[in-house]
């Protein structure tokens, strides 16, 4: 897809990497409704982005965030792709992770994007875009991770699915299953101490990958998959 003047929604634009992503788009000449909680994070982002349009949405309410995709799609007078970069961590054994921490992490990981995402399936048409980041924990869940790996395999099983569904509209479903990032991330969440981490990817090379995933050019060693195809990106 062209970046230039593709009319794009990220929901989850005021974490690192959604803002970043949403600077680099913008930069390319996206049109942009960049959305997300944090409303003063908002108005910093739409300080580096004059012309996005912003809207801030909670993740508990999914029939707002169903919402906020057809209203991104009028205001920007039709949709190409909608990527999303919304999540929340926890940590700690299953046995110390309460029912509500559980539901926390189902909702925000997975229900919410999924929301924008199902949302967005009968308002882009042939060469469009969903995508979600994920996580290579999807794939292999460490210990103390078990919840956390768990909404996260949600989304990315969705998004196979999902992508088998979409190959005869040629819509492209990509799964971008990041490494760890060096975002803080992991200090910020909502439950338990992080294990020792990785050193992280820095942010820009993150949204290189995003960006090379869903928009243009592969990542060296990686096969182009055939349009409207389900495409699982691991880093």
């Amino acid at each position: 897809m062209e970046i230039a003047g593709a009319r794009i929604v990220i929901p989850g634009a005021t974490g690192e990497i959604g803002a970043a992503l949403a600077r680099r788009l913008y930069d390319a000449g996206a049109l942009l409704v960049v959305a997300g909680r944090d409303e003063d994070a908002l108005h910093r982002l739409r300080a580096d982005c004059p012309d996005a349009l912003t809207a801030a949405f909670d993740a508990y309410d999914l029939a707002s965030c169903a919402a906020l995709t057809h209203w991104a799609a009028r205001e920007l007078g039709g949709l190409d792709a909608v990527v999303t970069c919304v999540g929340v961590a926890a940590f700690g054994a299953a046995e110390s992770v309460s029912d509500a921490v559980a539901e926390h992490l189902m909702t925000v990981n997975a229900l919410a994007p999924i929301s924008f995402l199902r949302s967005a399936l009968p308002l882009i048409g042939a060469g469009g875009v969903l995508a979600a980041v994920t996580g290579v924990v999807a794939r292999t869940p460490p210990a103390t991770m078990a919840d956390y790996a768990a909404s996260k395999a949600a989304l990315a099983a969705w998004l196979s699915a999902v992508g088998r569904e979409q190959k005869r509209r040629r819509v492209s479903v990509i799964d971008v299953a990041l490494p760890h990032v060096a975002t803080g991330f992991a200090d910020r969440a909502v439950s338990g101490r992080p294990p020792s981490l990785p050193t992280g990817l820095p942010v820009s090379r993150a949204v290189d990958l995003i960006v090379e995933a869903a928009f243009g050019t592969e990542p060296p060693g990686t096969a182009a998959a055939p349009e409207g195809r389900s495409v699982d990106r691991t880093y």
